[in-house]
């Protein structure tokens, strides 16, 4: 599979993750709402927006430290398509509860 196929995935399930996973994404807008109301002037579709942005980061970031470790641990300078595979899979794991709620609603 192509590398930017790997990048697709991993953004779609992430973006999936931030815009759908209730859990998450309820305490992130509350700290958000609580920490930087001035940032986003107030408004409550942009702070949505904001919370759902670092949601989907978050998961990213999440995701990638399994497929980091395993690099770390070959010695690899740069990505192989197994790491690239552990990562997705760490996205999509994490996007699980979110996929009930996504299928559901759709985009």
């Amino acid at each position: 599979m192509p590398r930017n196929a790997y990048f697709v995935a991993i953004a779609f399930f992430a973006t999936v993750n931030g815009l759908f996973n209730s859990a998450v994404l309820s305490f992130v807008f509350f700290h958000v709402l609580l920490l930087a109301p001035a940032i986003l002037f107030g408004s409550a579709p942009l702070t949505f927006m904001f919370a759902s942005l670092i949601t989907a980061t978050v998961t990213i970031i999440v995701a990638g430290i399994p497929a980091a470790l395993y690099e770390r641990l070959r010695g690899l300078d740069q990505s192989d398509d197994v790491s690239l595979w552990i990562w997705l899979a760490g996205t999509a794991l994490l996007t699980l509860p979110a996929m009930g709620r996504f299928l559901t609603i759709g985009l």
